[in-house]
């Protein structure tokens, strides 16, 4: 064992990624405490919280000592293996395979293009043969990948070379890595591929953005750089909130695919994942929704992993760890990013209202929230969010999307009883300096609910809030967004107006999926006069005897048919079935914002830097 090291080597080999087997590779040295060195594989990854067996992916696990004999080994429990040791074992050197085929923000992935590893989806982690304190050391990662492939990762770089592989014999580059400790090394990412690594400065802080997309396009020049002046305005508005970091660069790592979406933080970097067109000329809202996307996994830096649950100090990654925290950490986290994408000049107040309008466009068509508190919700996000189905909008809050809401209102009214001196967004500032790990005066690290409320109390114009932030988080209701509105001198009013002598349509109440020229029902929306006739999963026929295999051409049949009988043909379970129902009138929903907002909404959606 080197001077000053006890930590542990955790390697990798990309460079067969055409067969999508990554090698991996870990090396402890001892002292060893037993005669049995019991390793786990993770089940949780920070930041998703849902239990998930990534074991499943590793193959072919073998175990060595010093001098190249093979240990005993056996699997132990549903994600862990056991290693037998001899009395003269003074290292251990672990390989193994994982099927990197999951392509997620949350997964290890390899393909002849890149690879993106994820520690908790990558090596196992020691429990037990090792003194623990061992996993609080300085780490090694040794990374060997295709020449011509370049790395990004929030790891400290300490130098690379050129040279055979570290568990294969394939010809690439090796890069030495250092984590500090188990939290750095298990909350870092580390993607490769040949595209540049783009880096550039922000009010003295290194920003490095690597892109990476699944098919090989290769987005528009001009769009990724209108992407770079946007993620500056941003980064320089987070700033103005919270200062400047004192911790280390940031890597923004982006994965363009056709479909999926999604974003996961880690401590100095993030994976975010959209589909391409969001750096495409033309698609507007594609492209906000990524500047809003990285805004919010930006923000994470300081709501989640550094100002944690008190619970989530340290992880454990084999088992649920419960918050009823999460509309805190998340449902804020998507208030404030959004808002501090329109005070940068990133969004425009327009592109806030359009995406306010989506948001409550989704709250109206839920009633889950009187069913399940905020607090709930968060509780019970591994058993809801994570395993949502199809009637789950009736049962079942969203600590996002309620949870921002809720915020909001709460912004509102601490703001009318301070006349404009306190803010939500100041309270997470606090809360910071008061609970966030790297902060110099914290006075008790982690944050419990009632820290989050004898803050909010303890701020001008907050006195009185404890009770409302109560209501908010502990009732089963909907927050009130029309008394927050009422401050800014905002008012809610429907989409769309029907015009005099427009024809309704007929409403069924059921969210629809246009799939292969088929209407197949997905959920029911709130007081559906369907909810007991057509079940997600039935496919629309006809209405009226009328074949029906568009959105289009159903809404054009639906016309003219409120409150008249309707014969819907519809196939259940493979049994074509018909109904006759009396079907209403669209329900008005009040979810568009109307008027321009007085001086306080101004002042509320201004800059925060000083110029």
């Amino acid at each position: 064992m080197r001077d000053g090291y006890s930590g542990l080597k955790f390697l990798f080999d990309a460079t067969e990624g055409d067969s999508r087997h990554l090698y991996v590779g870990i090396e402890l040295e001892g002292p060893f405490t037993g005669k049995n060195l019991t390793l786990s594989f993770p089940r949780w990854v920070p930041g998703s919280y849902f239990l998930r067996e990534p074991i499943q992916y590793m193959f072919d696990f073998e175990a060595f000592d010093g001098n190249g004999n093979l240990l005993s080994s056996n699997r132990k429990d549903v994600d862990s293996m056991r290693i037998n040791l001899t009395e003269s074992t003074n290292l251990v050197k672990i390989k193994y395979k994982i099927l990197a085929i999951e392509l997620s923000c949350r997964s290890t992935h390899l393909d002849g293009t890149h690879v993106h590893v994820m520690p908790p989806f990558t090596w196992f982690l020691p429990v037990s043969g090792i003194d623990s304190e061992r996993m609080e050391k300085t780490h090694i990662i040794k990374a060997h990948i295709p020449s011509h492939w370049t790395p990004a990762t929030q790891y400290l770089e300490i130098s690379n070379n050129d040279s055979k592989g570290l568990l294969t014999n394939n010809s690439g580059r090796t890069y030495h890595f250092e984590a500090p400790n188990r939290d750095e090394l298990l909350d870092g990412i580390l993607e490769a591929n040949e595209n540049e690594t783009m880096s550039w400065v922000v009010e003295g802080r290194t920003h490095h953005l690597k892109i990476w997309d699944s098919g090989g396009y290769v987005p528009n020049k001009k769009m990724l750089e209108r992407l770079k002046d946007d993620m500056d305005k941003v980064v320089m508005e987070h700033h103005a909130l919270f200062g400047i970091p004192k911790w280390d660069n940031y890597v923004t790592v982006l994965h363009f695919t056709e479909k999926s979406r999604g974003g996961l933080e880690h401590l100095n970097s993030q994976t975010s994942m959209l589909p391409r067109q969001c750096l495409m000329p033309g698609f507007e809202d594609e492209y906000k929704d990524l500047v809003s996307l990285f805004s919010h996994e930006y923000l994470h830096q300081w709501n989640v992993k550094r100002l944690r649950p008190r619970n989530f100090l340290n992880y454990d990654l084999q088992k649920e760890t419960h918050s009823d925290l999460l509309w805190w950490f998340e449902g804020a986290t998507s208030w404030l990013g959004d808002v501090l994408c329109v005070r940068s000049g990133a969004w425009s107040e327009e592109d806030w209202r359009k995406d306010f309008l989506r948001k409550m466009k989704r709250h109206t068509l839920r009633n889950g929230m009187e069913k399940e508190s905020l607090a709930e919700s968060s509780h019970d996000a591994w058993i809801h969010l994570y395993r949502s189905h199809a009637f789950s909008r009736e049962t079942q809050n969203s600590y996002y999307l309620e949870g921002e809401l809720a915020i909001f209102c709460l912004d509102a009214e601490l703001r009318k009883r301070s006349k404009g001196k306190s803010g939500l967004c100041q309270l997470m500032a606090i809360l910071c300096e008061k609970h966030a790990i790297h902060y110099p005066e914290t006075q008790k690290l982690g944050v419990t609910y009632k820290d989050i409320r004898s803050s909010l109390t303890g701020m001008e114009g907050g006195l009185r809030l404890g009770k409302m932030l109560d209501k908010l988080v502990f009732e089963r209701k909907a927050p009130d967004v029309d008394k927050a509105l009422q401050y800014f001198s905002l008012d809610l009013i429907p989409e769309k107006v029907s015009k005099e002598g427009e024809i309704e349509s007929a409403w069924m109440g059921v969210q629809i999926r246009e799939v292969n020229k088929q209407l197949r029902v997905t959920s029911h929306q709130q007081n559906s006069p369907l909810r007991k006739i057509l079940m997600p999963g039935d496919e629309i026929i006809a209405i009226n005897g009328f074949r029906v295999n568009s959105n289009n051409l159903l809404n054009k049949y639906l016309k003219g048919l409120v409150d008249c009988d309707t014969e819907i043909t519809f196939n259940h379970e493979g049994i074509v079935q018909t109904c006759t129902v009396s079907l209403p009138s669209q329900p008005t929903k009040n979810v568009k914002l109307d008027g321009k907002g007085n001086k306080k909404w101004k002042d509320y959606i201004a800059t925060r830097q000083t110029i």
